[in-house]
């Protein structure tokens, strides 16, 4: 059973950081993809960014050029820099594995001053 292990979240004012971290309790080379989801209030769950087993990167538009993702053997990381009212969301850690999607429980991020 597959677990995926999030941290990092929490209040931040605009324009700061916060970096999250995900943990895979799977085998690392069955992984074919990992990344971040978030579901902001009252609105469905949209993709933040991807990294897939060989290292290509994809970014929804609003968070490209702030968001960075990287993955360091079964941990994913999302740094999140210049941070805006509207990232305000619950962020889930996503891993492909074998063609079966697993997913974190989410961890909240609130930009507010």
């Amino acid at each position: 059973q597959e677990q995926l292990v999030e941290s990092g979240g929490g209040l931040v004012q605009p324009g700061g950081s916060l970096r999250l971290s995900c943990a895979s309790s799977g085998s690392i080379s069955s992984i074919n993809a990992m990344g971040w989801y978030r579901r902001a209030p009252g609105k469905l769950r949209d993709l933040v960014a991807l990294i897939t087993a060989r290292g290509t990167t994809n970014y929804a538009d609003s968070v490209k050029g702030r968001f960075t993702i990287a993955r360091d053997k079964n941990t994913v990381y999302l740094q999140m820099n210049s941070l805006k009212p509207e990232d305000t969301a619950e962020y889930y850690c996503y891993v492909l594995r074998g063609g079966m999607h697993y997913w974190g429980k989410g961890t909240l991020v609130t930009v507010s001053s």
